[in-house]
């Protein structure tokens, strides 16, 4: 009998994406649907400013330069994250400083912020992790202390909330990803968040090639000039068609991965109970959006389990290896760290297939597979 594949991700089209496209009249960028996506954030999130970018990387090299990052300025972050988190800052001479994580979260501890603060200390990159929220106000209160920025790594994020605020709306910058792995996506692409307005002039320099365009197009001067730092950072307006029409049914997306997110919950707390594994954990303060289901195995059993699970058609995978471990993360750490939570983490996560192709029996079959793989290896 065939089995059928149960894929991790799966992109989908879900609205009238392709007649967007269609309908383009600019390509290049900052066309109608490009500021129709810019509207539906700045409403949605509670934005000052959104800007469609390439990628959360972009985004985040932007932050970088609005906030005027120099070598031997120290970032404080989390190690358990993607390289972009750490690049951005590093491309512009700053050291990051990796912290460890809440293990019952995965996202930055604020407990640990306090110890690694220094006067060359210039921000806090947070990051949250599986779209649920950091602690955003135990951080933001030492950012004030401290005289720090704090800018928002949401690429997991959208539609995510700490206490009723969207995610990407509480610090002085945040970042969304519009990947394909991404809850709502546009293949490649990413959007700059500004909560900060002395940001955002510059923003729109920045994201221009460092050119002064934005004031032509409002015909407040004759001619646009190379006057700031810059790079190729917009979206192309192909990519803002089809994010257009993700972004219109975004609501009901967070919806249906939620419920798939509750399903995993509801079948996988029997495995919990017999202390095989560990179930994602939401805090009070967070109101999480879906992005990822992901268990904690209580032994050194990861890679086995995801052979596993590869024999039966169900890909799963890992997470991150932590930063502070890396081959070039290395070179930023004088003396050898031991981030514990993170280390552990990164050795016991797996994530389960999340999408919107996901039908409940195929939650049922992951999970039975997972207690089947348990029943075998006790």
């Amino acid at each position: 009998m065939k089995i059928d594949k149960i894929f991790f991700n799966q992109p989908s089209i879900i609205d009238r994406e392709i007649d967007y496209i269609r309908n383009i009249k600019n390509f290049s960028s900052e066309g109608f649907y490009s500021k129709r996506c810019s509207q539906w954030l700045k409403r949605n999130i509670k934005c000052k400013e959104a800007l469609l970018v390439k990628s959360c990387t972009a985004a985040l090299e932007m932050a970088a330069i609005l906030i005027n990052v120099k070598p031997k300025d120290e970032i404080i972050m989390p190690s358990f994250t993607f390289t972009s988190t750490a690049n951005a800052f590093v491309l512009r001479g700053a050291k990051p400083i990796f912290v460890d994580i809440d293990p019952e979260t995965q996202n930055l501890d604020p407990k640990a912020i306090n110890k690694v603060i220094t006067k060359k200390t210039k921000a806090i990159v947070v990051v949250h992790y599986a779209g649920v929220s950091c602690d955003m106000n135990l951080i933001t209160k030492i950012a004030k202390r401290e005289n720090l920025y704090v800018i928002e790594d949401a690429a997991q994020a959208i539609l995510s909330s700490y206490k009723n605020k969207p995610l990407g709306s509480i610090g002085d910058l945040g970042a969304l990803s519009f990947h394909e792995t991404k809850n709502i996506h546009c293949g490649e692409g990413g959007a700059l968040l500004i909560n900060n307005p002395k940001f955002i002039k510059r923003a729109k320099i920045i994201r221009d090639k460092g050119t002064n365009r934005d004031l032509f197009n409002r015909n407040i001067v004759k001619k646009y000039t190379w006057v700031d730092y810059g790079s190729s950072y917009q979206l192309s307006e192909l990519n803002a068609a089809f994010l257009y029409g993700q972004l219109r049914q975004a609501k009901n997306v967070i919806r249906y991965r939620l419920k798939i997110f509750k399903l995993y919950r509801k079948f996988f707390e029997n495995l919990e109970k017999k202390k095989f594994i560990k179930i994602p954990k939401i805090p009070y303060y967070s109101k999480p959006n879906g992005h990822i289901f992901y268990i904690l195995l209580k032994k050194k059993k990861l890679t086995n389990l995801l052979n596993f699970l590869n024999s039966k058609k169900i890909y799963a995978t890992f997470h991150y290896t932590p930063l502070h471990n890396s081959f070039f993360g290395k070179n930023f750490i004088k003396k050898k760290i031991q981030l514990k939570n993170t280390e552990l983490v990164s050795k016991n996560l797996l994530r389960l297939p999340l999408h919107l192709g996901l039908k409940k029996r195929d939650v049922i079959r992951c999970s039975k597979e997972v207690e089947n793989f348990f029943k075998k290896n006790k």
